[in-house]
């Protein structure tokens, strides 16, 4: 048994790996400021004997909390808003999430001698130039534009991870991770795969950014955590950065035909201005986390989907018979 904090772990991909890191046996210290996180997707842990919940900011600098922490084996750093309509809203706090929390998880794996992970993002390759992305690809980001508070930061992130290890010898793992998907995903989040699946099974207008033929490649969490926790127990000396992603590759309008079908949806595509910065294109190079990891994502595309839908229906309290009997698209829009 390892006693493990996890930052972030309130969140959607937090709560599902502090779930599993739980039903492994460990003990689990889950920090959150619930900015984005939702103490629902953490209800069914509490009570659990070795979880703990602590409301707080990774971000402020150092207090009491803090320095009480001790006896920490592994450090998993999931602390920062991920879709952009979230750390759009306050760029400022997003920077600092990303800058000062990975600081102070930094500081506490050094005094702890823990090992610590970080999670880094796809959006560290901006909108590439380069297709697929492998990690020895240095990317594409524009660093004054809006999404820039998140992808510089995590960038940023991981150049600290790296100096630490230098400088101070920490043990260190750096994870690249691509859009990943499924349950307790916040319907009101702004990513692709929840706007498509509540505006369908509302029967709203199902809304695309661009022509659609913009593309990404959609991990489900399930996949994702498994590859998480091989990175952190990988090789002594082995730190990353890797590519945890699914190298299935659609394009939006592909997406939103697979919902709609999936869901059995009368709703019309409708397409607006592609946002500023958005990629044009998006797959991971997986052959490293192959290789080092012997992981690779099993759940397809639209088994994920159905997995997700089923959640997204009991979350919204749209069954599947009263949705069917309702039949039209206006009917649907009335539920």
């Amino acid at each position: 048994m390892s006693r493990i904090l996890v930052t972030g772990g309130a969140g959607f991909l937090g709560s599902h790996l502090c779930a599993r890191l739980m039903k492994e046996g460990n003990e689990v210290l889950c920090v959150d400021n619930l900015c984005t996180g939702s103490m629902d997707n953490i209800r069914e842990l509490f009570g659990m004997a070795g979880f703990t919940f602590l409301k707080q900011d990774v971000a402020q600098l150092p207090d009491s909390w803090l320095y009480q922490i001790d006896g920490i084996h592994q450090i998993y750093n999931l602390a920062c808003p991920a879709s952009p309509p979230h750390y759009q809203a306050d760029p400022v706090k997003t920077a600092k999430t990303s800058v000062f929390g990975i600081l102070n998880m930094l500081e506490l794996a050094r005094r702890c001698h823990a090992k610590i992970l970080q999670a880094s993002t796809s959006e560290v390759y901006g909108d590439p130039q380069v297709h697929p992305q492998a990690e020895s690809y240095r990317g594409c980001v524009n660093p004054i534009g809006i999404r820039a508070c998140y992808d510089e930061g995590k960038r940023m992130a991981e150049t600290l991870m790296f100096d630490y290890r230098r400088m101070y010898g920490v043990d260190i793992k750096v994870i690249r991770i691509f859009n990943t998907y499924g349950p307790k995903m916040d319907p009101g989040d702004g990513r692709v795969v929840s706007n498509f699946i509540v505006q369908a099974l509302r029967g709203e207008d199902l809304t695309i950014y661009g022509d659609g033929s913009q593309t990404r490649s959609f991990c489900y969490v399930n996949d994702l955590i498994d590859g998480m926790i091989r990175m952190m127990n990988s090789a002594d000396g082995f730190c990353g950065p890797v590519n945890l992603g699914n190298p299935g590759e659609f394009t939006m309008l592909e997406l939103a035909q697979k919902v709609t079908k999936l869901t059995n949806s009368r709703s019309r595509l409708v397409y607006q201005k592609l946002p500023q910065d958005d990629p044009a294109k998006r797959r991971p190079v997986i052959n490293l986390a192959e290789r080092e990891l012997g992981w690779k994502p099993e759940t397809e595309l639209d088994k994920g989907l159905e997995e997700t839908i089923a959640y997204f229906r009991k979350v919204l309290n749209i069954s599947q018979e009263v949705y069917e009997k309702a039949g039209s698209r206006d009917g649907v829009r009335q539920l």
